[in-house]
């Protein structure tokens, strides 16, 4: 959540654009994701030829010496942010709108670049240079605000508070998954330099960066001086797909700036028959809508086959099975019916995981992870594809805390189960004793099957009684007949008084 100072400069920068005319929110909002788009372009390019020259590689910066617009040739460092963010107001004007915007519009070299692509229908709408010198003069100190934060996915959070501003925000179910579940999930995965990689309800890409992030501590150099890796992370590793346009321009630009080069995201109803993805990717790592409508004729024949239904959590179950090749693995936010529903489609796609695939793990958060924007209970699914079953035994993990308050303010606390948990997912072979009293421990997968594909924790977790010593009848009448004594005696003081 964004709070105090930055929460005031986001707010006073919406003003800013208020006051100069500019009051449809989603223009608003666009016009932010340029401008942070051009102001990161140059912070990544600065930060990649550091990264080059540290690794010994070769570099070519996009703002090169002399760039290309229409029939012009320019000096390419005009178009910086951190150049032109202080030329008078008229002359940055005009060098953004004729240069800076068509200069994004055809990175890449060609309208096919991944750059261009989500970027060829944007238009500057500023109506005139001052409101552009006041913007840019606002985002400049939220970037400052911003790097006091010292939070690696800060920018993911401003959009979040952006967004938050749109009254469409969360009409189909979406709200930002919270940035130390995204690391954590990913970290339970450890994708490999190999992988080919989806989120096909990618929102604004929050899945794909810290998956990026992880690869990038974790396998830098063996990506970087691998050309088949370095082109494959580039070029080839990140798929995402999302039906909200603005979401979609934001999660590419975010990817983009994280330094990779062409993710593949792109508009797409990922339910319907125009998601044509099979046995194609390693690994899928999602927080798939729980709510919101869905055309039941555009749903994809072979998700109906799997479990018959309007329930989108569950269709998309029945995908992620679809996409995954053989050995692929899933790690998804599931709400808690999907794990308990006594329906005919819930228990379908729960009996699909237990029997025809590999079911790993079950872990219950508690309801206040996702607050403020929904207090909804959730569970994080693990498991991998087979096509001819598997599961053996479940890992249950029951998660009471998360290292924040599971209240509307979510401030930092200590208690916290995410390294518990990565801990022990990471040596499940450590885990065959643990009681159904401890925080973690296994089903047997006959047991789930007798319960009917229950995958709810309540389900299997006992409880341990102690046993509580309380005082004998004879001491209990005693204390009362010495209370009686008591307001008597306090009674009697009172008519005294009176």
């Amino acid at each position: 959540m964004i709070t105090g100072e930055l929460k005031n400069r986001i707010d006073g920068l919406w003003d800013i654009f208020a006051a100069g005319g500019l009051v449809n929110p989603l223009d608003v909002i666009e016009q932010i994701t340029y401008l942070m788009f051009i102001h990161d372009l140059d912070t990544t390019d600065n930060l990649r030829a550091k990264e080059s020259a540290m690794l010994g590689l070769p570099f070519k910066s996009i703002f090169a010496d002399e760039v290309e617009i229409g029939e012009r040739k320019i000096d390419g460092r005009q178009l910086k942010w951190s150049l032109f963010h202080d030329f008078d107001a008229g002359k940055m004007y005009t060098v953004m709108q004729e240069w800076v915007f068509p200069f994004i519009k055809n990175l890449g070299g060609s309208k096919d670049s991944a750059y261009s692509r989500y970027m060829n229908d944007a238009i500057f709408k500023l109506p005139t240079p001052l409101l552009l010198s006041k913007v840019v003069d606002s985002l400049d100190q939220i970037y400052d605000q911003m790097e006091k934060v010292k939070d690696s996915d800060i920018r993911g959070d401003v959009y979040e508070y952006l967004l938050s501003k749109i009254s469409q925000s969360g009409l189909n179910g979406q709200f930002r998954t919270p940035r130390h579940i995204i690391k954590m999930m990913v970290e339970l995965m450890q994708p490999k330099p190999n992988f080919t990689i989806c989120d096909p309800a990618c929102g604004t890409a929050g899945f794909l960066v810290a998956l990026e992030e992880y690869l990038m501590e974790n396998h830098k150099k063996e990506i970087f001086f691998d050309r088949v890796k370095k082109d494959h992370f580039l070029n080839h590793m990140f798929f995402g797909y999302d039906m909200d346009r603005t979401m979609l321009r934001i999660g590419a630009m975010n990817m983009m700036t994280h330094g990779v080069d062409s993710p593949f995201i792109e508009y797409r109803d990922s339910l319907s028959d125009q998601n044509q993805d099979k046995e194609k990717f390693d690994l899928i790592l999602a927080n798939p809508p729980f709510k919101g409508s869905l055309d039941a004729d555009t749903v994809s024949a072979d998700l109906l086959k799997v479990c018959k239904t309007k329930k989108t959590e569950l269709l998309f179950l029945a995908l992620f099975l679809r996409m995954l090749k053989v050995g692929g693995r899933c790690a998804c936010i599931v709400p808690d019916g999907v794990l308990f529903g006594s329906s005919t489609a819930h228990k379908a796609i729960r009996k699909e995981l237990v029997d025809g695939n590999r079911l790993e793990a079950v872990i219950s958060m508690p309801s206040g992870v996702f607050k403020p924007y929904a207090g909804v209970s959730t569970g994080i699914l693990i498991f991998t594809k087979t096509s001819h079953g598997g599961t053996d035994k479940v890992w249950f993990y029951d998660m009471t805390a998360d290292g924040f308050s599971l209240d509307d303010k979510r401030t930092e606390i200590k208690d916290n189960d995410i390294p518990d948990i990565i801990a022990r997912f990471r040596n499940l072979e450590g885990e065959a004793d643990r009681q159904r009293t401890e925080k973690s421990f296994f089903v047997p997968k006959e047991e789930i099957v007798e319960n009917g594909y229950d995958l709810s924790i309540n389900k299997y977790k006992k409880t341990e009684y102690k046993p509580v010593e309380y005082p004998s009848t004879q001491e209990i009448m005693a204390e009362l007949h010495e209370l009686e004594m008591e307001i008597t005696k306090g009674l009697a003081e009172l008519e005294e008084m009176l």
